[in-house]
């Protein structure tokens, strides 16, 4: 395992397929996105040397299938929080329960009864418990007077509770496709702090309720991951000065994808403002309006129908060749089938 104090940046997938990362910093890790099936999520962790069991939360850049596809099945299984925008939150749960006539609000406060309801049935088991404790003491009394009987028969009422209550709250997470054991809301422009990670999160261009783009500091180092933006507004530039690392997206290329085989309406979402980046997009922003200081740089989100990892590749690096360095500048390609080795900064 690695050292504890340290930031690292591991990329599990990148693509229209599936979007996730692991973020280090100190004691604290998060995993930008789930994309992937938990179990394929938890097989990239394993090829990268992160250890599932050790993620303290989920951060939800926006509610594209290929950002959030194993979100809540992975959050049910490590038990940990997921960070939302109240309106990504919202049309996620939405997607989920697609048939639920209800509101918004009603959905809310409908999670608070369950909610408490599971507490109440969490308390009863426990008090289940104390009395099946002072009913097996009595047995054993019993028992030494020749009535094991009796404590055969509370130990199978006691088993049989205990399966009782496990189905119900399997058939309760069926019920509520969206539970969550935890959610938390951040709103873009408002930094927060998740353990040793300081997180700002940033609005994006994208066709989604209210995409983030994230830059995240820890032990001096800054992270930030921009990807799935139709262009570089001026408010995203702002956010990706002094930059140890940066993920931006190049998505495709142009004429690949004039002459690919999307519909024509899919194209000109991609090529719409609110659609990717091109490899000829993120080229211009890192020759004329990039600082130069990362010393890394990760092309994300390439597409497989759309774009060519060389192309990528020789679009980017002419764009950096204006910013020469022996140091700043590694030039990183993030890949769909594939989890990047860990990028470490410290």
């Amino acid at each position: 395992m690695y050292a504890q104090c340290m930031v690292r940046f591991t990329v599990l997938a990148s693509g229209s397929k599936g979007n996730s990362t692991v973020v280090t910093g100190g004691q604290t890790r998060i995993l930008v996105d789930a994309g992937l099936s938990c179990r394929e999520l938890f097989r990239r962790m394993a090829l990268a040397g992160e250890d599932p069991a050790t993620l303290d939360a989920i951060l939800v850049t926006h509610e594209h299938q290929d950002h959030i596809n194993g979100l809540a099945v992975t959050a049910r299984k490590l038990g940990i929080p997921v960070y939302f925008t109240e309106a990504t939150h919202r049309v996620w749960v939405r997607w989920l329960t697609p048939r639920r006539q209800m509101t918004y609000a009603q959905w809310l406060e409908q999670c608070r009864k369950q909610a408490a309801e599971r507490q109440a049935e969490a308390q009863a088991a426990e008090c289940g418990c104390d009395d099946a404790d002072t009913e097996a003491e009595s047995g054993r009394a019993e028992q030494e007077a020749g009535t094991a009987a009796a404590v055969t028969a509370v130990d199978a009422s006691a088993a049989e509770a205990g399966d009782k209550a496990a189905e119900a709250k399997k058939e309760k997470e069926k019920a509520d496709p969206s539970w969550l054991p935890a959610v938390e809301f951040f709103e873009s422009g408002r930094p927060f702090r998740i353990g040793d990670i300081a997180v700002s999160p940033f609005t994006i261009p994208h066709d989604a309720s209210d995409p983030v783009g994230f830059v995240f500091e820890a032990e001096g180092a800054r992270m930030a991951l921009a990807t799935d933006l139709g262009y570089m507004p001026p408010n995203v530039k702002a956010q990706l000065k002094k930059l140890d690392l940066l993920m931006l997206e190049s998505n495709h290329d142009l004429e690949m994808l004039r002459d690919g085989p999307y519909p024509w309406q899919v194209k000109q979402r991609v090529l719409s403002r609110v659609g990717h980046l091109s490899n000829d997009a993120a080229a211009d922003y890192l020759a004329s309006g990039y600082d130069g200081q990362a010393t890394y740089v990760i092309l994300g989100h390439l597409s497989e129908s759309n774009n060519l990892p060389e192309l990528a590749r020789v679009a980017a690096e002419r764009a950096l060749s204006n910013h020469a360095s022996l140091l700043a500048n590694r030039l990183v390609l993030a890949a769909q089938d594939e989890p990047l080795s860990p990028i470490h900064l410290s």
